[in-house]
C-alpha cells in the first residue's frame, strides 16, 4: 500500500470521526471554535481527500499494468514482446526507447496542452464499455483518430539517429514532410506494423513474455 493510500485513508477517518463528532454535538458549533472544526470536518479535509484519491488515480492509470488490466487489452501486452523489430512498439518496448512502467501512457497521450485530460475522458469511456456496453475484439480495436506524428517527434524529432536514418532519406524531403504531417510516420512500408494483434498466435516471443 502506497504512502498516498494510507494518508488518503487517514483523512477519510478523520472526516468520518469529526463529522461524527458534529453531528452528535451540535451544540459545539455555537461557539467560534466548533465552528472551525465544523469548517474542517465537513469541507476542508473531504475535500482534500477527494483530491488526493483523484491524483493517485490519475498517476496510477498512467502505469502500464493499470492499461492493460482489462482482459481486452492482454493481446496488447502480449505484443510488446513480439521478436520482431517491425513492430514499432515492441522495438521501442523492448529497446527501453519508451519508459516499460508508462509505455501505453507514453505512445497513446496527445502531447497538447490539454492531452492528458482527454485520454483520460477517452478512459472514462472505455470503462463504461467495458462494464456497459459491448466490448469489441482486442484486433477491432481502433484508434479515434489516426495517429499523429506528433506523438513520434515527442521524442525522436531533432535526435541524431532519427534524422540520420537512411530509411528517412529516400525521398529528398522526406523529413520535412513528416514534420509538418504531410508524410505520416505509419505510411505503406514505413512504419506501418504496430501492434497487429490478430497474427499473435503465430508470433515468436522475446523473453519475459506474458
Amino acid at each position: 500500500m502506497s504512502r498516498v493510500v494510507i494518508v488518503e485513508i487517514a483523512f477519510v477517518a478523520a472526516t468520518a470521526l469529526l463529522a461524527l463528532l458534529v453531528a452528535f454535538r451540535a451544540e459545539l458549533t455555537r461557539v467560534r471554535g466548533g465552528k472551525v472544526l465544523a469548517f474542517v470536518a465537513l469541507f476542508i479535509l473531504p475535500v482534500l481527500a477527494v483530491w488526493g484519491g483523484f491524483s493517485e488515480h490519475m498517476e496510477r492509470a498512467q502505469s502500464t499494468r493499470f492499461c492493460l488490466s482489462c482482459h481486452v487489452m492482454e493481446d496488447y501486452g502480449r505484443s510488446l514482446y513480439i521478436d520482431d523489430p517491425s513492430y514499432v512498439p515492441a522495438r521501442h518496448f523492448q529497446n527501453n526507447f519508451v519508459p516499460r512502467d508508462r509505455a501505453c501512457y507514453t505512445c497513446h497521450t496527445d502531447y497538447t496542452m490539454f492531452g492528458g485530460v482527454k485520454s483520460k475522458m477517452r478512459g472514462v469511456r472505455h470503462i463504461w464499455v467495458y462494464y456497459l456496453g459491448t466490448v469489441p475484439k482486442p484486433e477491432d480495436i481502433k484508434l479515434y483518430h489516426p495517429y499523429n506524428n506528433r506523438e513520434c517527434f515527442h521524442c525522436h524529432l531533432g535526435a541524431r539517429r532519427y534524422e540520420e536514418a537512411s530509411e528517412h532519406h529516400k525521398q529528398p524531403d522526406m523529413l520535412a514532410k513528416a514534420a509538418s504531417g504531410k508524410l505520416s510516420c505509419r505510411s505503406s512500408n514505413c512504419h506501418d506494423i504496430i501492434h497487429d494483434v490478430g497474427t499473435l498466435k503465430d508470433a515468436t516471443f522475446w523473453k519475459g513474455a506474458p
